[in-house]
């Protein structure tokens, strides 16, 4: 019973990051388009794989970033140098999961279009 409620629980999370930050509708239609082109390129099987591991990456990246950003809220709602790095490295790592999954979306979709 339990792990039901825990599903439950990580559902609600993932309601809350959809309905309140603008970057999942974002994340989640690049997602869409690179699964989309997987299959208009006739991917393999791995390189399908590779396409929705770096996308889930970038999903698990902004959605430690959110958790970030409210814990960080929690503790101050005011202006906070220390607060400010710790939600700019939680934006970086965001962004470094972007670069990765562009960087492998370019390899392989690339020499299909070309």
């Amino acid at each position: 019973m339990a792990n039901i409620k825990s599903f439950g629980y990580a559902l609600n999370g993932l309601c809350f990051f959809l309905k309140n930050e603008a970057n999942a509708i974002i994340h989640l239609l690049g997602a869409i388009a690179a699964l989309a082109l997987c299959f208009i390129l006739h991917c393999s099987v791995v390189e399908t794989v590779l396409i929705i591991g770096a996308a889930g990456f970038v999903w698990v990246a902004e959605l430690f970033n959110t958790a970030i950003e409210e814990s960080m809220d929690l503790i101050s709602l005011e202006k906070n140098p220390q607060i400010k790095i710790v939600k700019d490295i939680a934006a970086a790592a965001v962004l470094v999961a972007a670069i990765i999954a562009l960087i492998t979306g370019a390899i392989i979709f690339i020499p299909k279009i070309i």
